[in-house]
């Protein structure tokens, strides 16, 4: 069973071998949690854990999958971060940059309170709606950002600056006309050439209102690729700041899932899929990668269809093969990275 790491008890067994962000290997599966096991995992920044069945606890069906508990803080803070994005984005019109203030006030009281939530794919779905699309993606960028660079290792210092750097990525876009910005439609060919100004818009209203020029690079290379066939510039693999990296890879996501930008919603899982396919080429493959890995088992409790026509719960997943987890069909087990005939084809979130 899943469990996070401030819910294990002393002498609780490991059901599966535990690997940190960066896919080195930290304990054996089968190894007794204590005090000296629990420290080393907390040492490598590990969230959650598989466990073997304590006595009493019966395997997760649908009827008792975990339901996720939130702080019921985050909802209206959330929705006072977005309003608090539009105002900056009204300010950085008005007056050409923004002030360190106004950050405090909209977005930072959110990172205090979610920085402790744990299932963050259904925490995003929980507090998305379709409303105010662009200054929601700037929040979900923002938190985003700092649970990638929280996951990378990055010093709390740095995370909550990962996280200031997502929620500020699109400032620019308070200069693009709002008929492009909100076109439902296909942009032209003219409209989509007025919309890459957006990054470097953005860098000049961030270089005028902050010190810290990795503010002001994340969001002028946020839509930089690793094969050079991003903009403004066209740079390359190390050209591009690991700020802007994690921004980028933010970005894709919180996109990808939005029925604005690509017409409909769509499945998650597929989402992450197609993110893995692109970190080979266009996004920054250890960064995505991390992303991915730490995604992943938020999945579990979740219940899926399979192309077999089964439906079941995801009890279990790997730490290598991410798209292929261990699925409870009523009282049968289907290990997808085995059985590969087999796929999931939707995620009911």
């Amino acid at each position: 069973m899943r469990v996070h790491i401030t819910e294990v008890k002393s002498g609780d067994r490991l059901a599966e071998d535990i690997y940190n962000a960066f896919g080195l290997h930290v304990l054996s599966k089968g190894a007794t949690l204590n005090e000296k096991e629990l420290t080393r995992m907390y040492q490598h920044q590990i969230d959650y854990l598989e466990i073997d069945w304590r006595p009493g606890q019966t395997p997760v069906n649908e009827e008792s999958a975990p339901t996720p508990s939130y702080n019921p803080l985050l909802r209206p803070l959330y929705h006072d971060a977005v309003a608090g994005a539009e105002q900056l984005f009204e300010r950085a019109l008005a007056e050409g940059r923004i002030y360190e203030e106004d950050i405090q006030v909209s977005f930072q009281p959110l990172v205090e309170n979610f920085r402790a939530e744990r299932d963050v794919v259904s925490l995003l779905l929980m507090l998305n709606s379709q409303d105010d699309y662009t200054y929601q993606h700037s929040v979900q960028v923002g938190m985003l950002s700092y649970y990638i660079a929280r996951w990378l290792g990055w010093s709390e210092e740095e995370t909550v600056r990962a996280g200031k750097a997502g929620f500020l990525h699109d400032i620019g876009k308070c200069k693009i006309a709002d008929i492009i910005i909100n076109k439902p439609d296909k942009l032209t060919e003219e409209e989509y050439e007025e919309m890459k100004n957006h990054p470097q818009h953005g860098y000049d209203i961030l270089k005028s209102s902050f010190d810290d020029p990795a503010i002001a690079l994340a969001a002028l290379q946020h839509h930089e690729r690793m094969d050079g066939k991003g903009y403004p510039s066209g740079l390359t693999g190390e050209k591009i700041h690991p700020m802007a990296k994690i921004v980028a890879v933010a970005d894709v996501y919180s996109a990808m899932i939005s029925s604005k930008e690509y017409g409909e919603k769509r499945d998650l899982l597929h989402v992450l899929r197609d993110m893995y396919e692109l970190s080979f080429q266009e996004l920054d493959p250890d960064i995505t990668h991390t992303f991915i890995r730490h995604m992943i088992p938020n999945f579990i409790g979740k219940r899926v269809d399979l192309t077999s026509g089964e439906s079941g719960i995801i009890v279990m997943t790997h730490p290598t093969d991410f798209f292929r987890p261990l699925v409870q069909v009523g009282e049968q087990f289907i290990d997808l990275s085995v059985n590969r005939k087999i796929e999931i084809t939707q995620v009911h979130t």
